[in-house]
């Protein structure tokens, strides 16, 4: 399947609203996600032809997107372990400030409970992680995520189950700690 420069345009504009807000929900850094998004568009221009057809369009640019998002991660704190250790970088701040929590969707007053909320999903491992955005923040269906994560139905439903649980234990923590901190 290969696209002229029109049809790319059209798979782009119904595309790119989809994979920038993926990309900003798990990097929650607006230049981050655009900088994922062109990495996304580039990689469906450039494999585009292999695109077999055993699953839809939009579930193949899902999963390059939440791979390109989980790479990005990684490569990030790997920079950050190297800083650690000793590989000084040019921009100390750039390192250490992995998320600055720029979501434009998110109205000032709760951006404080939306970075401390974005903080503890990012501590949940990749897959937990990922169904759990795939459901509550992108409205997903759990067949849906099961044919994006090429998991089963119930190994989804699990991973949400588990991954609500832990968001709810360590929110009554920090809560806990902050009213501590208040008293």
């Amino acid at each position: 399947m290969a696209l002229d420069n029109k049809d790319f345009e059209k798979l782009y504009n119904q595309y790119n609203v989809l994979v920038y807000n993926l990309a900003l929900n798990y990097l929650q850094n607006i230049e981050d996600a655009e900088e994922i998004t062109q990495d996304v568009f580039i990689q469906i221009n450039n494999s585009l032809s292999n695109f077999q057809e055993k699953s839809s369009l939009k579930t193949w640019i899902y999963r390059i997107t939440i791979n390109k998002c989980l790479d990005f991660i990684k490569h990030k704190n790997s920079q950050k372990r190297f800083f650690i250790f000793g590989k000084k970088s040019q921009n100390e701040f750039e390192i250490s400030n992995v998320s600055n929590f720029e979501h434009p969707g998110i109205l000032l007053e709760n951006k404080e409970k939306s970075k401390l909320l974005f903080e503890i999903i990012n501590e949940l491992g990749e897959n937990q992680k990922t169904a759990f955005l795939l459901s509550k923040v992108d409205g997903l269906s759990n067949p849906e995520i099961a044919e994006i994560m090429k998991l089963s139905v119930s190994s989804v439903e699990s991973l949400v189950f588990r991954a609500k649980s832990i968001l709810k234990e360590k929110i009554s923590n920090k809560f806990k700690e902050y009213r501590k901190k208040k008293n």
